[in-house]
């Protein structure tokens, strides 16, 4: 299917708003975007702007998809795409009536099939043919595009040749995603339903990690592989989780987001508890959860470990290790089992 620029062409409106990082939105944003003006961001090097509200949008990744429907936005939405988990519970009704394009990443044509007039992605490499010249693609069509300023090539980041996730020299932090739900909101004009939902993942971050400190404790993160695991470096969404409850990440010293690591090397730094990710998919060894446990407790290297020995496994999906709003919800779940498991005590 070929779809001409001409399709998404709209005037310019009188009003243009330009946000720059996550500054707060003002009242000008509300008349811009409720009356159809043009919204203008920087958005991960690059100027966009949106000369109307979306009304027919694409989400490229489950993130992504999960930050417009916490805004409401799901009868804006026409379509999406690579998912990791079922969506968040709370989300599944809104959720249910969009069509799934792809469980993993749709083909350029396919997304153009569903006729968007603006696309999201939280990453990068899920935008037609990835990158920059993705995003070119797209709006070259007059299809404007969004990039999560999570990800971790937004800021300019250089990729490790070793890792495909890349190396996060600069530590990912909750600001990041609530520089996207406040920039999304003012893109679809519900700048007071943005910054509840920021003011909602604000308390629960508060109330999760202000009873806990775990000075002392160490953890690491499995993602999956059995032969040698991908274990999470110190700045992705595992160190803003790790900070939040005060504990150590025995990855700490490495900024790829994902590095391969010897079991070997896993042992010697012997974590106090292991944080694993019971992914949905079923590509590798060590996805589910029942493989890693299996795996760890007949391993004559992992069997010996204390995580291990003491069966200190802090259970969270794969979508909690992305940066995203789920960041919220590993920072629940670690604080929690390290309370349950008196290894934190309240801050001072």
């Amino acid at each position: 299917m070929r779809m001409s620029a001409t399709r998404f062409a709209v005037p310019f409106a009188a009003a243009t708003l330009i946000l720059a990082g996550c500054a707060d939105s003002d009242g000008d944003t509300d008349d811009a975007a409720t009356g159809g003006g043009t919204v203008t961001i920087e958005n991960c090097g690059r100027t966009v702007s949106v000369e109307s509200t979306p009304q027919r949008v694409v989400s490229l990744n489950q993130a992504s998809t999960e930050i417009l429907l916490s805004l409401g936005l799901g009868d804006r939405m026409v379509g999406t795409a690579t998912w990791t988990d079922p969506v968040r519970e709370n989300l599944a009704e809104a959720n249910s009536s969009i069509p799934r394009l792809a469980d993993n990443k749709p083909s350029l044509e396919t997304v153009l099939e569903a006729n968007p007039d603006f696309v999201t992605a939280s990453f990068g490499s899920s935008i037609g043919d990835g990158g920059a010249d993705g995003r070119d693609q797209y709006e070259k069509l007059g299809v404007p595009t969004y990039l999560s300023p999570t990800d971790n090539g937004c800021n300019g980041e250089v990729s490790s040749a070793s890792n495909a996730d890349g190396a996060r020299t600069t530590p990912y932090t909750m600001d990041s995603v609530y520089q996207e739900v406040r920039e999304l909101a003012a893109i679809f004009g519900v700048e007071e339903r943005g910054e509840e939902f920021i003011g909602e993942l604000e308390g629960r971050v508060r109330a999760a990690s202000d009873p806990v400190d775990a000075t002392g404790v160490t953890l690491a993160y499995w993602f999956a592989d059995t032969r040698t695991p991908y274990m999470a470096g110190c700045c992705g969404s595992s160190g803003a989780i790790t900070a939040a409850v005060g504990a150590t990440n025995v990855f700490a010293d490495t900024t790829d987001e994902w590095p391969q690591v010897p079991w070997e090397t896993v042992a010697d730094r012997d974590p106090t508890a292991l944080v694993l990710a019971d992914l949905s998919r079923r590509s590798i060894d060590g996805d589910a959860l029942d493989s890693k446990i299996a795996f760890l407790e007949k391993n004559p290297v992992t069997a010996q470990m204390q995580a291990v020995r003491e069966r200190r496994y802090i259970i969270v999906n794969g979508a909690d290790l992305n940066p995203t709003i789920r960041t919220v919800d590993g920072i629940e779940k670690v604080a929690a089992a390290l309370q349950d498991w008196n290894l934190a005590t309240p801050r001072s």
